[in-house]
């Protein structure tokens, strides 16, 4: 299966999960809800702010969502993003990484994107975290990789 990702650069290609992840062997592969939401945005702006200091330790963040590669590329433009995101409308991705499934919103239960975040160290899933909150999400993921030293 293919997708589209937009990498930091503003260029969009279509890659396997194969290609994606082998030229990376530590990613940090996180999933949000919804491009241009302030929860969404607010973790976006602050993994895109920490961005360097993850790369100094070996780690790529990535993002993704089931937005279209349109949305991703106004949301990039529209806060200055700096990760790749990753379109990934037939759900494949969420799926794959239990990252879809029944939550609350609102005091109702939904089907939705559980926020989620991976740490993949050579193809295997060393740390996973649910239904986290965004805010100071990356600085929480930064200090864990640090504390590890992984």
């Amino acid at each position: 299966m293919e997708f589209n990702v937009l990498s930091a650069k503003g260029d969009v290609k279509q890659k396997r999960w194969e290609e994606i992840i082998s030229h990376h062997p530590k990613i940090v592969l996180y999933f949000y809800p919804k491009d241009n939401t302030p929860g969404c945005s607010t973790e976006a702006k602050e993994f895109s702010a920490l961005a360097k200091e993850f790369e100094k330790l070996g780690w790529k963040v990535i993002g993704v969502s089931k937005d279209s590669i349109e949305s991703h590329k106004k949301f990039k433009e529209k806060l200055n993003i700096t990760i790749p995101l990753i379109s990934d409308p037939d759900l494949y991705l969420h799926k794959n990484f239990w990252a879809w499934g029944t939550k609350k919103r609102f005091g109702k239960e939904v089907e939705g994107t559980i926020r989620s975040t991976f740490l993949i160290k050579d193809w295997e899933i060393i740390k996973q975290r649910k239904n986290v909150r965004a805010a100071w999400h990356a600085q929480k993921v930064l200090d864990y990789i640090k504390k590890e030293g992984i």
